[in-house]
């Protein structure tokens, strides 16, 4: 088929780059004709394992295409997929204005039948709302389908090309027979296409990632519990993990959740709940419990400090919201680094691929460490906040060498407490007893 993608940013690159790699002419548009410019010269924009080898073939082998322009993008497309942000609000409510004006333009400039697909993350009804949105300069036939993406940054490829489902709202036979079509080289596993109303099909992404926050939240809960019980919140997490009908995944606790999707996802379903008339009491208490989380080291720092941080000097590992990822929206290392520098402290930190990213919005306050071990020279400490890998098995007499107190504050519970312990650290995690000196 030949696809056009409206917007170029994490979901829409993702899924113009996949669809290409399945024999499809994509072509994507962005109003930014400086990434438009560098896609088109075969430079990736965001970072993704396994995408750039993809996006470097389909570009290769011209199946992918990039343009400013929304009339030349759409010319031959049979399906055109808007791939744009919805920020949250003040409100907390999903910005369409991206949405809804791309689909008025859509409306003047279509000449025969297109099928359109909201691909972003949105309300409940703004199918209708885009549908009406066209319609008002729109003389031909069209259909708006609703086709949440379920993508996992730093598995994206694997969770595109292989999905555990492909979700597609509409009552159009037309359209529903056009994207089965589409859909049909990714599901030969048999992993079901799921077609329902297209309200359904919007809610079904909240509910989605609202739940899986729920759960996240539920087990950070959980740990602060168990440190003041003295049980082990691993122990617990795998003794309810092991229960089919709960399951192992999202049960790890940390210091919140972060990212584009999981934050502005249950902030928006909290406002479209209130706007029915309804209080959603269980994502109330959710973003309460996140929010508070992304601090939870902070208390432990400061005691073993005895409270006064002026003039310490923290190493801090992971700034990316989660692994394999470059993106730090909302993620909590940032909230530890403005919370340690209101303290009087200065901070090192390192990051395998988000540094670029942060230094665009911290800018000069922090150190930025080309080594992870660079980064705790003349350290008082070191703060753990993302579980790359690279972190996982690290060289402990080279931590040892260059920090002032041998003290590590986990907040992705790398390590095992017990090896912590014949190391000689004092070492505090999130729902374990800690080790201390």
């Amino acid at each position: 088929m030949k696809i056009t993608v409206v917007g170029t940013g994490y979901v829409g690159l993702v899924t113009g780059t996949c669809f290409a790699e399945t024999g499809n002419d994509v072509t994507c548009v962005d109003i930014d004709a400086n990434k438009v410019k560098k896609l088109s010269s075969g430079q990736i924009t965001i970072y993704e394992p396994g995408l750039e080898k993809l996006f470097e073939r389909n570009l290769k082998e011209e199946r992918l295409f990039f343009t400013t322009s929304l009339e030349e993008g759409i010319k031959d497309a049979e399906v055109i997929f808007l791939a744009l942000p919805t920020p949250p609000g003040a409100d907390g409510a999903a910005d369409l204005s991206f949405v809804l004006n791309v689909a008025a333009h859509l409306g003047k400039i279509m000449t025969d039948y297109k099928v359109i697909v909201d691909k972003s993350t949105v309300p409940v009804g703004t199918a209708e709302k885009v549908t009406a949105a066209i319609a008002q300069n729109c003389k031909t036939p069209f259909d708006v389908v609703s086709n949440p993406e379920f993508l996992r940054e730093g598995v994206a490829v694997d969770d595109f090309m292989k999905p555990d489902r492909v979700v597609i709202g509409t009552m159009s036979e037309r359209a529903r027979k056009v994207m089965g079509e589409l859909y049909a080289p990714f599901v030969r596993q048999g992993n079901p296409i799921l077609f329902m109303d297209e309200k359904s099909a919007e809610l079904t992404k909240y509910a989605a990632n609202s739940f899986l926050a729920t759960k996240i939240s539920f087990m950070n809960e959980i740990a602060v519990l168990c440190e003041k019980l003295g049980a082990d919140v691993d122990m617990v997490r795998k003794g309810i993990g092991s229960d089919d009908r709960i399951g192992k995944r999202f049960l790890f606790p940390g210091i919140g959740y972060g990212g584009s999707c999981f934050p502005k996802d249950v902030q928006a379903l909290v406002k479209s709940s209130q706007d029915a008339q309804y209080e959603f009491k269980i994502l109330n208490a959710v973003m309460d419990v996140n929010e508070n989380q992304k601090l939870f080291l902070l208390p432990k720092i400061k005691s073993f400090f005895k409270n006064d941080l002026k003039g310490k000097h923290f190493a801090l590992w992971g700034l990316a919201f989660k692994p394999n990822t470059d993106d730090i929206r909302e993620a909590p290392a940032l909230y530890i680094i403005e919370a340690l520098l209101a303290e009087g402290a200065t901070v090192s930190v390192f990051d395998p691929e988000a540094m670029a990213n942060v230094k665009q919005v911290v800018g000069d306050k922090i150190i930025y460490a080309e080594h992870q071990y660079t980064c705790l020279e003349n350290a008082d400490a070191l703060i753990i906040a993302t579980e790359w890998s690279v972190f996982r098995t690290p060289d402990f007499h080279k931590i040892s060498a260059s920090l002032k107190n041998q003290a590590i504050f986990d907040g992705r519970n790398l390590f095992e407490v017990s090896r912590m312990k014949e190391l000689g650290y004092h070492y505090e995690s999130v729902g374990r007893i800690p080790a201390i000196l």
